[in-house]
């Protein structure tokens, strides 16, 4: 493997029919890398949750993802409206999703607590009005 790979992808808000193509994208490519199947699925977990949320609460944004030898960053970005109790928010169960998107089967709020689970370090940095930077770490 090179000493690291860049990749971004642009998250569409409101768009559940292309949510997880980004999330899939680093799947195979961390697959065609040789990196060990637990971190791959741990990549996959976290950054679909991820994506996911952006798609509900963020209007989009970017994800950046570094891939070296030793580790997976994943800087999830966006713009939305922040997260005004993030202690709640890590908290199972909880959401603020509206009806129409539970309709959909998202929403249970699992988001947040499950990309903790299945990374080795988890930061978020919000400012209401402002957005959201999530940053994860799986290491190899």
């Amino acid at each position: 493997m090179a000493d690291a790979i860049r990749l971004t992808y642009e998250i569409s808000p409101d768009d559940f029919t292309r949510a997880g193509e980004a999330s899939s994208d680093v799947k195979s490519k961390l697959k065609r890398l040789g990196v060990p199947p637990e971190a791959i699925r741990k990549v996959s977990i976290a950054m679909y949750e991820g994506e996911i949320n952006m798609v509900i609460h963020a209007d989009g944004g970017e994800i950046t993802v570094e891939i070296t030898p030793e580790r997976i960053l994943m800087i999830l970005a966006d713009k939305g409206p922040g997260i005004p109790d993030v202690e709640q928010a890590m908290q199972a169960g909880w959401s603020t999703a509206p009806d129409e998107v539970r309709s959909l089967g998202f929403g249970a709020g699992m988001g947040l607590p499950n990309m903790k689970k299945y990374t080795d370090e988890m930061k978020i940095d919000t400012v209401i009005g402002v957005g959201t930077t999530i940053t994860m770490v799986v290491n190899i």
